[in-house]
């Protein structure tokens, strides 16, 4: 199981308002992709599930337990920007994972041990599509196998949760569309909840079974701090039309990510 509780949950800097007021349940083995304008705070968001932020009021549990004050194996994440080790190889970086969970001193396993890790790391490399370069270092590999290499590692200690921090924004619109047909088989298989934050609306209605998105729907010319985003959209595309949300404004819709829809409230 692996649902996400987020109740009343706001992020403050000061005088600045980042996030108020978040109410959501996300069910466990959801795609749950989050879309709105630069700013708003979707990877903030994201920092607060992989656990290296903690909200200023409020509260984010997993599976009915508070979330841990810092990221553990059972949220694996990937950024836009290639997250690997460049001085290992790909079969390196994989079993690191491995090794650094099993040997925290020395960070390497030894004899049979060693074996089972390397074996696993084979078989997360091939299905990821990389065996035919698993002894290259990450400087030989395109953009797009890099990214493939970076969800290895994140898959390495099966976690419950995936985060993707616009993982294929770098990528050209070929590779991108590779990459979608690569996540989508393992998120289905592995059965993880998936969070992902994308500026791509087709991204994020091609990949996710539900879309929200964030923006301020008050603005201060005054104190432009002072308010926070919200969820200003929510929908399940498991069913049919949108879900409403309380309180929730039609969004810009000079905004290019704007899904343009006015949601009920």
């Amino acid at each position: 199981m692996s649902a996400i509780t987020v109740e009343n949950v706001w992020v403050e800097y000061g005088d600045q308002i980042v996030l108020e007021n978040l109410n959501l349940e996300v069910a466990s083995g959801a795609f749950l992709a989050i879309v709105g304008p630069s700013g708003c705070g979707k990877s903030t968001f994201l920092r607060m599930v992989l656990g290296q932020e903690r909200p200023t009021r409020g509260r984010m549990l997993i599976d009915g337990e508070p979330l841990p004050d810092e990221p553990g194996p059972d949220r694996g994440v990937v950024f836009q920007r290639y997250s690997v080790f460049p001085h290992l190889t790909v079969l390196g970086n994989v079993l690191l994972a491995y090794e650094l969970g099993r040997s925290r001193v020395f960070g390497r396993l030894f004899g049979a041990a060693r074996r089972e890790a390397r074996d696993k790391a084979e078989a997360l490399i091939a299905r990821v599509g990389l065996s035919a370069h698993r002894d290259k270092h990450p400087s030989a590999l395109s953009g797009g196998m890099q990214q493939r290499l970076a969800i290895a590692q994140a898959l390495a200690k099966n976690p419950k949760v995936l985060l993707l921090d616009e993982p294929f924004g770098a990528l050209d619109p070929g590779t991108r569309a590779q990459m979608h047909a690569l996540i989508k088989p393992l998120w289905a298989k592995l059965g993880m909840t998936v969070v992902m934050v994308t500026h791509d609306l087709k991204e994020a209605f091609s990949l996710g079974t539900r879309v929200i998105a964030f923006d301020k729907v008050r603005h201060d010319p005054q104190a432009p701090g002072r308010y926070g985003a919200r969820v200003t959209y929510d929908l399940d595309l498991t069913r049919e039309g949108p879900v409403p949300v309380l309180g929730a404004v039609k969004p810009d819709i000079g905004a290019p990510w704007s899904v343009r829809v006015v949601a009920a409230g």
